[in-house]
């Protein structure tokens, strides 16, 4: 787990630099590919728009959900530009954690002053 919250680390600062750089204001989409640009030119794995398939009961279920970013099998990243994070959306990670059986979840909300104001760490 310790590798696991370094990289969390590295992936927050990333997204504090693209904050800085652009504010709050702006459409998710626009963040996410610069997130990607940045996760690009550091050399972060991540997989963007990753869509995760379900079983239910006997059926399979391909397009279950799509999560914003997967960080190197090891995290999902969801990004929000809201005027604040809801228990649905905490509620919704931990879901899509449970589903993939990935232990670390971040929602990063952009529309925000100050940017750690708008992280939350989920953890299954």
């Amino acid at each position: 787990m310790k590798e696991v919250n370094k990289l969390s680390n590295k992936v927050i600062g990333i997204a504090i630099d693209v904050h800085r750089n652009l504010g709050p204001g702006l459409l998710e989409s626009v963040y996410k590919q610069c997130l990607a640009y940045e996760f690009f030119s550091v050399g972060i794995e991540y997989e963007m728009e990753k869509v995760i398939p379900i079983k239910y009961k006997k059926v399979n279920i391909d397009c279950a959900f799509r999560a914003d970013f997967i960080i190197e099998n090891n995290i999902i990243l969801e990004l929000k530009t809201v005027d604040r994070i809801l228990p649905i959306h905490k509620a919704q990670l931990l879901t899509y954690l449970k589903l993939t059986s990935i232990k670390l979840g971040i929602i990063i909300n952009f529309n925000v002053k100050l940017l750690k104001n708008g992280i939350k760490r989920v953890i299954l």
